[in-house]
């Protein structure tokens, strides 16, 4: 039996590395790829926890902020409810060790659900997400260097069997300001910032494009500054050098603020409960055509990364009704808008409050947006 069992344990090894060895890119442009991904969605609060009261451990790490396991089923559900693309928030530095070593069960964790995520038929985004690199880079950018390039160099050797249906993206959210200060109203250290940030993204195509394998040729994703439309667009951002010529770019839309990032007032603004005004509509326009002129009419698709706006469930009657209304109205004319200008747009789904499936069921949740984003895509 147990010479059975070895005979079997070798065919399938050598089973698995024909089945990566046939794995290849095809010679489709990084622009022809984005546009094939249609709409996408996050698995966000799950793998990119972080907290001091979280333990070290994998499984406490996947549910620290809510979520619960995440299983086979709940990624088909979304695939099926018609979403092409899901990226996948990594908090990598969260259970890696003093040595820099990202924890070994927690990498065959993540693979197995990029797996999924590919067998489903939809694209995975792979990120580093709460991995704070802002401050970190502002106190020591070499130090800080050496830790995110090692750390780019372990996930590319694990995941460069994957073919182009896996996407890297640099980092989430971040910019330098510890060097400048983007709402002081000053530029002291504004160039100094953007400078430092560019390196990053430079660092990080270097780093997957030297890992070997199918990395040479994988579609990246290059995270803007602090993902913010304007500051994409102001000259200062510069995407980085690809031998491969294969990167989109990352940009985040939670705007009107009021709407997008607060339920309930606070010190810089009032919570509001709907959108739809003259002046909302050109904003959004606004800021799309600036993606578009900037980048996809130059070649860089676009991906807006996260969107979304707040759920205010506290309401209730007519008011609640409304805010929903609204809520979807939003989400649909994101998305079409979208589609227009060449973007494509991931709603950021935090599995709660907002979420648009339920974890615990791997059934939809809120089907009315869900409905609004494939109307939109249509």
């Amino acid at each position: 039996m147990k010479i059975i069992s070895m005979i079997t344990a070798v065919i399938l090894a050598l089973t698995m590395l024909v089945s990566c060895g046939n794995e290849k890119m095809s010679d489709q442009t990084t622009a022809e790829f984005v546009k094939s991904m249609g709409v996408g969605i996050n698995l966000g609060n799950t793998f990119d926890t972080t907290g001091d009261w979280i333990a070290k451990e994998v499984s406490a790490q996947e549910t620290g902020w809510g979520s619960p396991i995440i299983t086979k089923d709940i990624i088909k559900c979304y695939a099926e409810s018609g979403f092409g693309v899901m990226r996948l928030p990594v908090s990598w530095t969260f259970l890696m060790d003093e040595n820099g070593g990202i924890n070994p069960d927690f990498m065959d964790r993540i693979d197995k659900v990029v797996g999924w995520i590919i067998d489903s038929g939809m694209i995975c985004i792979l990120n580093s997400h709460h991995d704070d690199w802002s401050d970190k880079f502002c106190e020591d950018f070499d130090g800080t260097m050496e830790i995110y390039t090692n750390m780019w160099k372990q996930i590319c050797k694990r995941f460069k069997k994957y073919g182009e249906n896996l996407m890297f993206e640099s980092m989430n959210e971040v910019g330098m300001d510890g060097i400048w200060d983007r709402f002081g109203g000053k530029t002291d250290g504004k160039d100094t910032a953007f400078e430092m940030f560019n390196k990053i993204n430079q660092a990080f195509v270097d780093t997957v494009r030297s890992s070997g394998g199918l990395n040479a040729e994988r579609h990246l994703l290059i995270a803007s500054y602090w993902t913010d439309i304007e500051l994409a667009c102001n000259g200062l951002f510069i995407m980085p050098d690809d031998p491969a010529g294969k990167c989109a770019v990352s940009v985040h839309y939670y705007t009107p603020a009021d709407l997008c990032l607060i339920s309930e007032d606070v010190s810089w603004g009032k919570a509001r409960t709907d959108w739809g005004s003259e002046a909302d509509y050109q904003l959004l326009n606004k800021l799309f055509d600036m993606m578009t002129e900037n980048f996809a009419d130059k070649g860089i698709p676009v991906i807006i990364g996260e969107y979304g706006p707040t759920l205010r469930d506290q309401l209730t009657g007519e008011a609640l009704e409304n805010h929903l209304k609204s809520r979807n109205d939003y989400i649909e004319y994101v998305v079409k808008t979208c589609v227009k200008n060449k973007l494509v747009p991931l709603y950021w789904d935090a599995g709660y409050t907002e979420k648009l499936f339920d974890r615990t069921t791997g059934q939809p949740h809120n089907a009315a947006s869900i409905a609004a984003i494939m109307k939109g895509l249509n």
